[in-house]
């Protein structure tokens, strides 16, 4: 495979030489492999700290900033960051209030993230976890004891940052990530493999005329392969996934997400059977995100996420946020 890059080995440190030079307003460490919001900490404020492998950009890294994240910690490619960058995070962009770790749920960010937490309130740092468990794909994979953390991060990390930014204390912010993780789940698609710098070549084998249905971020394998399929087919087949585990009677939240090789073309013709699917079963959408946000490097596919919201959540939504990657009302 052809790949943008000098040498496997420093690709994440390039990545970060490059976004440090493209972003400015954030404070990025490239030997710790830290990104912070230059402003932190700020007074008063519950902060937000999450992360993972790296991969998956633009999460997490490109949610750093007002109304989101207020850290960020990328691990090397599909590998957790390590408790000594969390521990870091926690106590550059801690105030006082309290620091909040959002964490997919994969066996090694978990264990990081609890060892961290402990370390960190050894340090008089409280901090509060939550899970994020959204795949409906399977319940246990290649890297997870339960659901896989998917899509659904970039709402939890949404709504939560509103919520932190509008003053609420630690306790609450918990409250509404868990309320969003709660209310959330994720089906994803793969039209192709993923290929990573280490590897140089496809990391499993989907042969060209096959799909997997229910891929993880990492490549987990999902529910089943099939022969290709049709836009209109594999939003039938992905909505109904995701419905059959959520019954929502409020209107919800719509993420449809490319996996990092899918064109921004395919995404909205996709997007157009997604609403229909949703239509005809009597679902009301309230806000659409489409583009790719939880991405599996060039991966080709996509995930449909879907989030039951209330009127208290929808105004979190639509509070304004400045990231790189996530920017509206300001």
């Amino acid at each position: 495979m052809k790949m943008l890059i000098n040498v496997a080995e420093t690709v994440v440190a390039d990545a970060l030489r490059g976004m440090a030079a493209a972003h400015p307003e954030l404070a990025v460490d490239v030997e710790n492999r830290v990104i912070v919001r230059r402003d932190a900490p700020v007074e008063g404020k519950v902060a937000l700290v999450s992360g993972g492998g790296s991969g998956h950009e633009p999460l997490h890294s490109g949610f750093v900033g007002p109304g989101m994240l207020s850290a960020a910690l990328p691990g090397e490619v599909f590998t957790s960051p390590v408790p000594d960058q969390m521990v870091r995070a926690a106590a550059a962009v801690d105030s006082g209030a309290g620091v909040l770790f959002i964490v997919k749920n994969y066996t090694g960010d978990v264990l990081n993230f609890d060892m961290a937490a402990e370390l960190a309130e050894d340090e008089g740092i409280q901090v509060a976890k939550v899970l994020v468990d959204d795949d409906v794909a399977v319940t246990d994979s290649l890297y997870t004891a339960g659901r896989r953390g998917t899509g659904g991060t970039l709402f939890v990390e949404k709504l939560a940052g509103a919520a932190a930014d509008a003053g609420l204390p630690l306790v609450r912010v918990e409250a509404v990530a868990r309320r969003v993780n709660e209310n959330t789940r994720s089906f994803g698609v793969a039209l192709s493999a993923c290929s990573t710098p280490a590897k140089g070549s496809p990391t499993f084998d989907l042969p060209p005329g096959e799909l997997e249905l229910g891929v993880g971020i990492h490549g987990e394998p999902g529910r089943e392969r099939r022969a290709m399929m049709t836009s209109r087919e594999i939003a039938d087949f992905a909505v109904d996934a995701v419905l059959e585990d959520l019954a929502p009677h409020n209107p919800v939240l719509l993420l449809v997400n490319g996996m990092g090789g899918t064109p921004l073309l395919e995404l909205y013709g996709f997007n157009a059977e997604v609403q229909r699917v949703l239509v005809e079963r009597g679902v009301a959408v309230a806000r659409t995100l489409v583009g790719n946000y939880v991405t599996s490097l060039d991966m080709a596919g996509a995930s449909v996420t879907l989030c039951q919201i209330d009127e208290e959540m929808l105004r979190l939504w639509d509070a304004p946020v400045r990231t790189p990657a996530l920017r509206w009302g300001c």
